[in-house]
């Protein structure tokens, strides 16, 4: 599937090439010279996190590294753009996922500086959640679990903290904070089921679980557990209904009153 995917980014970046030859250069740099996905994602992410202290080469050394490791990167990185694609109502290619939208790239950064967490590398796991903060505007510590095909919609503002665990197939959008809710240590962050969708500006604090197809509102404030399969909203949240969709994150289905009323 990996494979495939590759050749449909190539034929739509020779398409993009056609209709924007003032793009040729850029999108043969990023795609065209490269031979897999990897390659190619190494080098657009590399390019966008290197700065004067990380040069490009060594950015990209580290990137090929965890594509080539066991992390799973490659196939996490393919699942996302899928994601994209499948949920995001302004995304019509897969092209633009990889090279212009920051919250796709930030999970992708993310997973490196996971891998270098897991790997005991924790310094240098925390300099490129800086580098993620800095260039993306998402702040995720690198020590967060995250499954695959995880979509961040605009993503600005981002914020997930250390014990966090983001399951498969999760929708967030920006502004959203996985939080705690003190200077407390230990397993102190939330934990997404799959399924769930989180809207904009929405704080998730405390280490608490949002059961599987969930759906909270935007400007939400959740400070308790949340059952498979329910609609909350408000301050502090309040379940209000039952989501339409047995995955709210594929459907992006944002307006609550189009929910199944509990009341």
């Amino acid at each position: 599937m990996t494979n495939e995917l590759w050749q449909e980014l190539r034929n739509e970046a020779q398409l993009t090439i056609q209709r924007e030859p003032l793009l040729a250069s850029y999108v043969y740099a990023c795609v065209l010279n490269h031979n897999s996905l990897p390659e190619a994602l190494s080098f657009i992410l590399a390019n966008k996190l290197s700065d004067d202290v990380m040069p490009v080469v060594t950015m990209l050394e580290l990137f090929e590294s965890a594509f080539s490791s066991s992390c799973g990167m490659t196939e996490s990185a393919a699942s996302d753009i899928r994601a994209v694609f499948e949920r995001d109502a302004a995304i019509s290619s897969y092209l633009p996922v990889i090279l212009n939208l920051k919250g796709f790239q930030a999970i992708q950064v993310h997973r490196l500086a996971h891998c270098l967490w897991t790997g005991d590398r924790k310094d240098l796991a925390l300099f490129i959640q800086s580098r993620n903060s800095e260039v993306f505007g998402v702040d995720i510590h690198p020590a967060c679990v995250m499954g695959q095909g995880i979509m961040f919609d605009h993503a600005t503002g981002i914020v997930i903290g250390e014990t966090s665990v983001i399951e498969d197939n999760v929708s967030i959008l920006q502004s959203v904070t996985l939080g705690g809710t003190g200077n407390e240590k230990g397993d102190r962050h939330p934990k997404i089921c799959s399924g769930v969708l989180i809207a904009a500006g929405a704080k998730v604090l405390g280490n608490i679980e949002i059961g599987e197809g969930a759906k909270i509102g935007a400007g939400s404030v959740v400070l308790s557990n949340v059952e498979p399969h329910t609609t909350v909203v408000g301050v502090p949240a309040r379940v209000v209904g039952t989501p339409r969709s047995e995955t709210p994150a594929e459907t992006m289905e944002q307006n609550i009153f189009n929910d199944e009323s509990t009341g």
